[in-house]
């Protein structure tokens, strides 16, 4: 990491190796005091949801835990992979008395949750600080006139996790059993939990813009609260020192807003090949000029543009060679088991010749957005809610309500402002008939789109990924195929040079979408070759292998290369095509399509996935002859 950004990763004031997860968790908005509470917690599994009725709240609970990883998986020592209803979690915390140092009497303690699944209250002390619905974004409890700096106190979790709620839930099984592309389900706090002190006058998470045609970031730095004199300062640095600085008023507005403008020799663009990072300091000062807040951040200078059917980065046709990445460790389900897994998977999506990622049917622990924006990975933004229908019962289709909207809201607020982010995608795979009637699920994909694109003008929004496009404006058109025939995959792709790219239909042929009206396009799903050198052995010699992956298993690893070699030049060679999504980076579970084992080892040989993938793009080589 480049020196200037070496500070964004402060130690916690609890240390120790037995101490899970042990970084820093949100590295856009770091303060130097904080408290690590991942590590052991009372535990208790609550099957009837009953625990507050039976005293759960208030009692010692009958095991342990630890956090963050999820009762069903092997790190947090339960493993328990039932449907579990209610969990509960108990914990005594000691707040540092230093932190008393912050702002004496009007020090506020923040109690931060980095995801919890699925419906969350929390108490302190008995008293209910914070409840909050959705298993994918964070939330914090503010503990003013609960525990001060130096107070001993007892924090107490109730995650309801109901088996027939109507919940976005990502790919976990809505049944017992893995199945398909449904994996084992995720309980309770499965991200970092923690504490930090702030003056009752405060900076929550700036929101930064770039803008690359000005030179500049439009720098948004929201406050709890505004006081009399107060000024806020946003600067820029980079290896060689500040590069510039901008102080606005803190008096008036309660979201001041500032344009810092990189000098000319200072301008480094963002992007695959060189993902530069400038520091981004940001200080609260009172009247007298004494630092009241301060949170260091990092920026980068990136632009996403759309012209015609292209999708440009800095100005230039990049291909997005993206992998499918559903973020499953055996050991530790949807939590990383380390902060080098999050790096670790990036750079097998480059090795093997990919430029980014789809963050597919979760939310990505920030963590893996900050080493996306280091590395130079190009990512789409995605929400957990695969296969919601607006016809469909309870269970295996995903229902839409009103908490997908604002866990949505709570996800772009948290990750606006990482650069590797290119494109937002609300919705996945959602099932609707066009000549049926108005459902909810129409209310909410139009709903989550036009939230997104209020909250975001800078970035593509995809209505939903395949299937049915129900939003006229969608600005990016995109399908889904895992047909395996490289020449029948050929034909399905030729109607784009005819104004009629392939879509999804339903299984009776009914039109899903409305009608393509010129927008880029891409697969955003394809491949999912199905190939496990061990299973193919086993069913060769009859032994019972447990594995899936979609259509006609390949016969062997040359089958796999020719067909992988097959499909992809067919979308390289297309000029109208600015991208595509393979499926997938590594194996899950019983699902065995990965371009690596579930482990992360090689089952093929990488560098020939790579070298197809070099091969220049029919978008690449016409924005080459243009200039």
């Amino acid at each position: 990491m480049a020196d200037h950004l070496t500070h964004l990763d402060p130690p916690s004031a609890q240390v120790g190796a037995d101490v899970p997860r042990p970084e820093y968790p949100r590295p856009q908005v770091v303060r130097e005091r904080w408290l690590n509470l991942n590590g052991t917690w009372q535990f208790e599994l609550d099957r009837g949801d009953s625990g507050l009725e039976r005293g759960l709240r208030d009692r010692e609970l009958a095991g342990t835990i630890t956090v963050p990883f999820a009762p069903e998986s092997e790190l947090s020592g339960v493993e328990n992979t039932d449907f579990l209803e209610a969990v509960w979690y108990r914990r005594e915390v000691t707040v540092p008395a230093e932190w008393a140092a912050v702002a004496g009497d009007d020090t506020h303690v923040l109690l931060h949750f980095g995801a919890v699944d699925h419906d969350t209250t929390v108490w302190v002390d008995g008293t209910e600080v914070v409840r909050h619905r959705g298993g994918f974004s964070p939330f914090t409890a503010d503990l003013r006139g609960v525990a001060a700096p130096g107070d001993t106190v007892t924090v107490v979790v109730r995650a309801r996790d109901p088996r027939e709620a109507r919940q976005a839930r990502g790919k976990q099984a809505t049944w017992y059993a893995n199945t398909h592309c449904q994996y084992t389900r995720t309980t309770g706090i499965w991200q970092t939990v923690w504490l930090e002190p702030v003056p009752g006058a405060h900076l929550r998470r700036p929101r930064v813009t770039p803008h690359v045609a000005s030179s500049a970031f439009d720098v948004v730095l929201p406050l709890t609260a505004n006081r009399p004199g107060h000024t806020v300062t946003a600067t820029l640095t980079d290896a060689d020192g500040v590069v510039a600085s901008e102080t606005a008023r803190a008096d008036v507005d309660l979201a001041p807003a500032l344009r810092v403008v990189v000098p000319e020799g200072r301008v480094r663009l963002w992007g695959p090949g060189d993902p530069h990072l400038y520091g981004l300091r940001v200080e609260l000062r009172d009247g007298d000029g004494a630092l009241v807040d301060a949170v260091d951040s990092y920026a980068g200078l990136r632009s996403v543009a759309i012209d015609g059917q292209a999708v440009r980065i800095n100005g230039r046709a990049v291909f997005q060679r993206l992998v499918l990445d559903q973020g499953y460790w055996p050991e530790s389900l949807m939590t990383a088991p380390s902060d080098a897994a999050l790096v670790r998977d990036i750079e097998l999506g480059l090795q093997a010749g990919f430029n980014g990622a789809r963050l597919h049917q979760k939310v990505f622990e920030e963590r893996f957005l900050f080493h996306a924006d280091r590395l130079g990975y190009l990512v789409w933004g995605e929400f957990g809610d695969w296969g919601v229908s607006g016809q469909g019962t309870v269970g295996h289709n995903q229902q839409p309500t009103a908490s997908f909207t604002t866990q949505w809201l709570e996800v772009l607020e948290r990750d606006h402002s990482h650069p590797s982010i290119i494109g937002w995608c609300p919705l996945n795979e959602t099932h609707q008939d066009l000549h049926d009637r108005m459902t909810v699920l129409d209310d909410v994909t139009r709903g989550m789109f036009l939230a997104t694109k209020l909250a975001d003008p800078s970035r593509p929004v995809i209505d939903a990924s395949g299937y049915a496009h129900r939003v006229l404006e969608t600005d990016v058109w995109d399908s889904h195929s895992y047909e395996q025939d490289p020449a029948a995959f050929a034909v399905q792709m030729a109607g784009l040079a005819d104004g009629a790219p392939y879509e999804n239909r339903r299984d009776d042929n009914a039109v899903m979408s409305l009608p393509y009206r010129g927008q880029p396009y891409f697969v955003s799903e394809y491949g999912g070759i199905w190939w496990n050198p061990e299973a193919a052995a086993a069913a060769a010699g009859n032994d019972a292998a447990e594995s899936w992956g979609y259509g006609q298993r390949v016969a062997d690893e040359e089958d796999f290369h020719a067909r992988f070699r097959g499909l992809t030049e067919v979308l390289l060679g297309d000029p109208l095509m600015f991208g595509y999504c393979y499926t997938q980076l590594t194996d899950v579970f019983q699902e065995q399509n990965g371009v690596y084992r579930f482990d992360r080892s090689e089952k093929l040989d990488v560098a020939r996935v790579r070298e197809v993938q070099q091969q220049v793009a029919a978008v690449e080589e016409a924005d080459r002859a243009a200039v």
